[in-house]
């Protein structure tokens, strides 16, 4: 009697474990696929793009023309009916891109210069921005 309870008692055992695992492996996939499908999300490229824009310009010197592809941004856009001019936008220190007409990351630099963005209309894959000096 007590040998067949002891091998009941390991046969649970194994079921719990593999439950576990199994459940586990479920948990880690639904998991790894959120992260994936956010990784080339709009708002996470408009932050990405508010930063190096920002970034860039604090960088620049005036009299300057930094090329920028964004390729990948004006896709979404596009995907999102949103015009590609209207990417970008500058007010004052502050950079902002929009993807989409709901969304928009903004981010300010600090270098006391002018800053023209303006859509490559030629390519129609990239910005460029045209720094100089603050008048």
């Amino acid at each position: 009697m007590k040998n067949l309870l002891k091998k009941n008692k390991r046969g649970n055992i194994l079921t719990e474990n593999i439950i576990f695992i199994v459940l586990n492996i479920v948990f880690i996939t639904i998991l790894l696929l959120f992260l994936f499908s956010r990784t080339g999300d709009a708002s996470v490229l408009e932050e990405k793009y508010a930063k190096q824009i920002a970034l860039l310009i604090d960088a620049a010197e005036p009299i300057m023309t930094i090329n920028l592809n964004m390729e990948d941004a004006i896709k979404i856009a596009e995907k999102e009916n949103f015009p590609a001019g209207e990417i970008v936008t500058r007010t004052g220190n502050v950079i902002t891109v929009k993807l989409r007409e709901d969304g928009g990351y903004s981010y300010s630099f600090f270098n006391d210069v002018e800053v023209n963005a303006n859509f490559d209309t030629i390519t129609k894959k990239e910005y460029y921005f045209v720094i100089s000096e603050k008048e």
